[in-house]
C-alpha cells in the first residue's frame, strides 16, 4: 500500500503545480506592449510609463496569484498547518485592482469615478475567481511534552527533508534507486500522515525523524553528488545496501507507528550509522 501513495502524491502535486488557475493574469496585460510602443512612436511619455507600469504590474500580480495558489494547496493538503505566511492572494487582487484603476484613469483617460470602478470590478472579478488566502490555523492537538509549535515545525522540517530527498534523486541517473527512493520518500510521507492525524504520536516518531529521515537525506545528497564524478560499481551497490536498509527500517517504524507500539530505535540507530560509515556513505 505504501509503495502507491508517494507516486499518486507527487502526480496530483505535479498536475496542480502547473494548473492553469492565475495564467490568464499573464496574458492579460499582452495588449498593453503595443500600447506602449505607440504611446513610444507619439512620444507621449505618460503613455509609456503607465502602459509599462501596468505591464509589470499585472505580471508581478499574475506571480503573486499563482504563489498563493500554491500556499493555499498546500495548506489545504495538510492535517495540521498554519496559513501562508503572507496573503499572496489579497496582495495580486488589490495589484491588479489598483493597476486596473490607473490604466482606466490614467492611460484611457476616464474619469476618477469611472476609474474607480474599473479597479473595484477587477478587485471583485480577482476574487470571484480565486478567492482569498486562508486566515485560520487548523486545529492542533497537543502533544503531552510537545508545544503546538514545536510540532508543526517538526512537520515542516520533516516534510522539507523529505522534498530535499526527492530532489537529489533527481540528479541520481538510475531507476532502480530512484524507484527505491521514491518509496523510501513515500513510506515518511506516511508516517507524516499518522501524526497529521494523531500529534501524539510525535513522542514517538520524533526520533525516528530526528535521525533516520535527516540520515536518508544526508546518504541520497552524498550519493548524488559523488555519482556523476565516479561510475563505480562498488559505491553503487554499497548506495543499494544502505537504501534497502532505510526502507526496511522505515516500514518497520511505519508499522509500529500504526500498532501504536513504542518505538525502540536505540540499537538499529547504531547499526545503521556504522554501516553508512563503513559502506563510505557518510
Amino acid at each position: 500500500m505504501h509503495h502507491f501513495r508517494k507516486p499518486k502524491r507527487f502526480v496530483a502535486d505535479t498536475l496542480h503545480r502547473y494548473s492553469p488557475r492565475g495564467l490568464l493574469l499573464y496574458f492579460l496585460p499582452m495588449s498593453l506592449i503595443p500600447a506602449t510602443f505607440i504611446a513610444l512612436g507619439k512620444g507621449y511619455l505618460p503613455g509609456v510609463l503607465v502602459n509599462a507600469s501596468g505591464f509589470a504590474l499585472y505580471m508581478l500580480a499574475a506571480w503573486c496569484v499563482r504563489q498563493g495558489l500554491q500556499a493555499e494547496h498546500v495548506y489545504t493538503q495538510s492535517r495540521i498547518a498554519r496559513p501562508p505566511k503572507w496573503p499572496l492572494k489579497m496582495i495580486s487582487a488589490i495589484i491588479t485592482a489598483l493597476t486596473t484603476g490607473m490604466i482606466a484613469w490614467l492611460g484611457a483617460l476616464h474619469s476618477l469615478p469611472v476609474a474607480l470602478l474599473f479597479a473595484g470590478g477587477a478587485f471583485l472579478g480577482m476574487y470571484l475567481s480565486y478567492g482569498f488566502d486562508p486566515l485560520k490555523e487548523k486545529n492542533i492537538v497537543v502533544a503531552h511534552g510537545y508545544s503546538r509549535d514545536e510540532i508543526l515545525k517538526t512537520l515542516e522540517d520533516s516534510s522539507r527533508i523529505i522534498r530535499s530527498i526527492e530532489q537529489a534523486s533527481d540528479r541520481i541517473r538510475n531507476t532502480e534507486l530512484n524507484q527505491r527512493i521514491e518509496r523510501i520518500c513515500g513510506i515518511a510521507d506516511d508516517i507524516l500522515a499518522e501524526i497529521e492525524a494523531d500529534p501524539r504520536d510525535i513522542r514517538r516518531a520524533r526520533k525516528f525523524l530526528n535521525v533516520y529521515l535527516d540520515g536518508a537525506r544526508q546518504v541520497t545528497e552524498g550519493y548524488a553528488k559523488a555519482h556523476p564524478q565516479t561510475q563505480s560499481g562498488e559505491l553503487e551497490q554499497n548506495f543499494r545496501n544502505v537504501l534497502e536498509t532505510i526502507e526496511s527500517v522505515f516500514q518497520d517504524q511505519h508499522q509500529k507507528l500504526l500498532e501504536e507500539d513504542v518505538f525502540d530505535l536505540d540499537v538499529k540507530i547504531e547499526v545503521l550509522t556504522t554501516q553508512l560509515k563503513r559502506e563510505g556513505i557518510l
